[in-house]
């Protein structure tokens, strides 16, 4: 019998959702105190997560959210790389949603 994995869940500093952590975009503190977005999820430091859509990232910039989170100001780059990052997920989901993938069938 295959063992099930647990999704780590994570919740986003904007919308207060809870997603899966695969699905959000990682900004990250260094211990160096540099602030940035973590495309790899793995660099260490305090982390906050916020969802890929464009207004989840408006918010937790204008609203100050991502700030208080990780207890640092964000740069104007990093929040520059935030936006395009959503602006790009938002892109790619649309060609998704025009082009779905079909689900694999095993043994068709």
């Amino acid at each position: 019998m295959a063992k099930v994995r647990r999704v780590p869940q994570r919740q986003c500093v904007a919308c207060r959702q809870m997603r899966p952590k695969r699905e959000l975009v990682r900004v990250v503190r260094t211990p160096a105190g540099e602030v940035r977005v973590d495309p790899t999820g793995k660099v260490s430091g305090r982390g906050a997560y916020v969802c890929p859509a464009a207004d989840c990232a408006e918010v937790a910039l204008r609203a100050g959210r991502l700030e208080h989170a990780l207890a640092s100001p964000i740069s104007d780059e990093t929040a520059l790389a935030l936006r395009e990052l959503a602006a790009r997920t938002a892109a790619a989901r649309a060609v998704e949603t025009q082009n779905p993938r079909r689900p694999r069938h095993a043994g068709v």
